[in-house]
């Protein structure tokens, strides 16, 4: 045994073997933090359908038929509004139009809360 040793109190030695014995707790974490991004791995290659809503609008049949070049739909929307965004029919967030090249491309403005699409489901 050393000095220091010899005039610690009972409470003080009982406190170092505590302590001692106590293992890491960073390294756990990382382990499961390993565990959850492997588990993340498996969906990379899952494919998802995406969907860019930009308004709708009811009709009868009748109207429906009557349609040919150049017919105008109106839409339940204003110009300017959020699109919606949809993963597999479920909302998941808002955008806008833009180009990309000589492509149309979608800027996400807002994803949906993840309480909210669960909601939805």
């Amino acid at each position: 045994m050393s000095e220091t040793d010899e005039t610690q109190t009972p409470d003080e030695a009982e406190a170092v073997e505590t302590v001692a014995e106590t293992p890491p707790t960073a390294e756990p974490a990382r382990e499961g933090e390993r565990a959850g991004f492997e588990n993340l791995r498996v969906l990379e290659n899952i494919e998802v359908e995406l969907t860019v809503v930009v308004g709708s609008a009811e009709m009868k049949i009748r109207d429906l038929l009557r349609l040919n070049e150049g017919s105008v739909i109106e839409l339940d929307r204003l110009a300017g509004d959020p699109l919606d965004i949809l993963a597999n029919g479920t909302i998941i967030a808002k955008g806008e139009v833009v180009m990309v090249g000589e492509r149309f491309g979608i800027r996400f403005s807002e994803i949906v809360d993840p309480e909210k699409r669960v909601e939805n489901i």
